[in-house]
């Protein structure tokens, strides 16, 4: 089950990706389809961050499980980056993917695109991309 849920987390994250960019688009655009657009976005981001925060505290590295002997969550890269960065810079894209929900209804463009920025960033910045190197480094496709 615990592969099976790393695997939908991490193909989530092109479909959430994908919903941002294209949310973005239309708020760049002023066009109204924004409020459709970020009520997809927004269910699968709390989705991911369901799977995501299962994973945090019960999946394989998570924080109900011993660390290895001499190992602190500080010190060492892979546990900081999976255990303190990832899921901290997850949360904060969430609950601003959350707000721009809220300002999407009101059309508010402004304020929605400079929210998916921020959240764009954050996203970017918290991804376990390939070129991260081998301790923190995912494959682009899960699975792969």
């Amino acid at each position: 089950m615990d592969s099976g849920l790393l695997h939908l987390h991490s193909l989530l994250r092109w479909v959430i990706l994908l919903l941002l960019v294209l949310t973005l688009v239309q708020a760049i655009r002023k066009n109204p389809a924004i409020q459709k657009l970020s009520l997809p976005l927004l269910i699968t981001a709390h989705i991911m961050l369901l799977i995501g925060l299962y994973q945090w505290i019960f999946g394989r590295y998570g924080l109900t499980q011993p660390l290895p002997a001499g190992i602190s969550r500080m010190k060492d890269p892979f546990y900081r980056f999976y255990q303190i960065e990832h899921p901290t810079l997850m949360i904060l894209a969430t609950v601003l993917i959350t707000v721009v929900r809220g300002k999407a209804k009101k059309l508010q463009y402004k304020a929605v695109v400079g929210l998916l920025i921020a959240a764009f960033l954050l996203l970017m910045a918290g991804i376990p991309w390939p070129f991260r190197g081998e301790v923190i480094g995912r494959s682009l496709l899960p699975g792969m």
